[in-house]
């Protein structure tokens, strides 16, 4: 099993999430003008067989190829090239805190607040607080 530092040097890697990225904003493209892949064929001067290719997953995506489809979608091709190094230590970072956030937010001990019949708590002393509270009506 390869290593998640591993991954993100491969060129395979990056080719996917790219392809991900643009069946993502054609889908959502189809979708949000209420077409369907021939219309959108049509639109774009190409092939029918052009978007299921994009739509499969099939298609190698030349530089000028991708400018053009997201500029068709009214997308900014706008490429962001990072520090490979930084990036891998930026990405576990957050894969971390993503993995153990559920388990930071249970290890917070919850608080009680009784609320007597006829009282109102101070919301603002609630959404102040880091610690969630149990309301409890008395």
């Amino acid at each position: 099993m390869i290593k998640r530092d591993e991954l993100l040097r491969t060129e395979e890697y990056w080719f996917e999430t790219l392809q991900n990225d643009i069946y993502r904003m054609v889908a959502d493209y189809i979708q949000k003008e209420g077409m369907n892949q021939t219309q959108l064929a049509e639109q774009l001067g190409v092939s029918k067989g052009y978007i299921s290719q994009i739509m499969n997953g099939n298609f190698n995506y030349t530089l000028k190829k991708m400018i053009e489809l997201s500029l068709a979608l009214k997308k900014a091709p706008a490429f962001e090239f990072k520090n490979l190094e930084q990036y891998i230590q930026d990405n576990c970072q957050k894969r971390f805190e993503m993995e153990y956030k559920l388990y930071f937010n249970l290890a917070t001990k919850p608080k009680n607040v009784n609320i007597i019949s006829g009282e109102t708590a101070n919301s603002e002393n609630i959404k102040s607080t880091i610690e969630p509270y149990l309301l409890d009506a008395a």
